[in-house]
């Protein structure tokens, strides 16, 4: 592809030979440099718009820290409560394994039976 675009720009300087002495024009500035910078009042919002998120990423930090606190706290309260709903299920099993009642004797006794 490049050979073919180098043979094509060749075959026009040939047929146009005013396409080879022409210089390239340089353009020429439109806009005076001195209107186009930001001046102070572009400075002034650059900071301000650095000082508003400099505080929202500090606030948003701060929210995201509170929550993950919360969380953990919520999960050592749910961690204690089933250790102790665990220990209550424990106890009153013990209690009930242990301890005889009226009607089935003591524990390891056999089933009574009516005397005839």
């Amino acid at each position: 592809m490049h050979h073919a675009l180098a043979a094509l720009a060749r075959a026009a300087a040939t047929l146009n030979p005013s396409l080879n002495s022409t210089p390239t024009p340089t353009p020429t500035p439109q806009v005076d440099p001195a209107l186009v910078t930001p001046g102070p009042w572009g400075f002034a919002v650059i900071v301000f718009i650095a000082l508003a998120v400099i505080l929202l990423v500090w606030d948003m930090m701060r929210r995201i820290r509170r929550g993950r606190v919360r969380a953990d706290i919520q999960e050592e309260l749910d961690a204690e409560m089933h250790a102790q709903a665990d220990a209550e299920a424990a106890a009153q099993r013990d209690a009930g394994a242990t301890a005889p009642t009226e009607e089935s004797g003591a524990p390891g006794d056999a089933p009574r039976t009516p005397l005839s």
